[in-house]
């Protein structure tokens, strides 16, 4: 199971929350990389916390602007070494998508920029009422096609649009959110999979949240485990 990537969402503003968590993901079986969002770098402690990490770690911003500001944005990132994977919206259109691909990789060649699509939370009548005459998979695969084009690393979406999505862009990573552990409650996400089908759907790797760092992390690794080798 090395082959399959695990990112951890840490959607806590609790410095200690985070630490515990870091110290109880780790696995000889999987490999495992946190990732931090806006609430995170946004806290207090989130940032200074960052630059001192020495596990390999996910900065999921989804940056979204015109492309200077972008530009400017991934710049002032530079000095979070052990920042591997940073979020960028597709909705930013393809300048700012090859502008934050050109300075990120000036900062630090290894790090991989991700594009996100139609986020996990929306659906088909979602994407109706902000204006989009598009379905969540047609909206889905013409933004693959955008990331693909302004030469970023990969795409971030659901794994329910994986399959094609891998079918057109065989090289791309797709990392999927919204997955849940067989039975946990779906919570806010609508368009749901299990780690399991997410995998068989071709997908690089999945970003699990609440699935592992509620209650307690290592019990719900091995679920993890077991359930990825039945």
């Amino acid at each position: 199971m090395k082959n399959k990537t695990v990112f951890v969402a840490c959607d806590t503003s609790n410095l200690n929350k985070i630490k515990k968590i870091i110290s109880q993901i780790k696995s000889k079986k999987l490999k495992i990389i946190p990732k931090f969002g806006l609430q995170f770098i946004y806290s207090k402690h989130g940032r200074k916390f960052l630059e001192n990490i020495k596990n390999d770690f996910w900065l999921d911003l989804k940056i979204n602007d015109i492309p200077q500001t972008a530009l400017s944005a991934i710049n002032s990132l530079k000095d979070l070494k052990k920042c591997k994977y940073i979020t960028v919206h597709s909705s930013g259109g393809l300048d700012m998508l090859k502008a934050v691909k050109k300075e990120a990789k000036k900062i630090n060649k290894n790090i991989k920029i991700l594009g996100v699509t139609v986020l996990t939370s929306l659906d088909d009548k979602s994407l109706k009422q902000i204006g989009h005459t598009k379905k969540v998979k047609e909206l889905v695969l013409k933004q693959a096609d955008l990331i693909k084009k302004s030469g970023c690393d990969g795409i971030v979406c659901s794994a329910k649009e994986a399959m094609i999505v891998r079918k057109k862009h065989k090289k791309l990573l797709i990392i999927t959110p919204g997955i849940r552990l067989p039975g946990d409650s779906s919570n806010d996400q609508k368009r749901v999979l299990t780690p399991k089908n997410a995998f068989e759907n071709k997908v690089s790797g999945v970003v699990i949240g609440r699935s592992l760092t509620k209650g307690n992390v290592k019990n719900n690794i091995n679920r993890l485990l077991n359930h990825l080798n039945k």
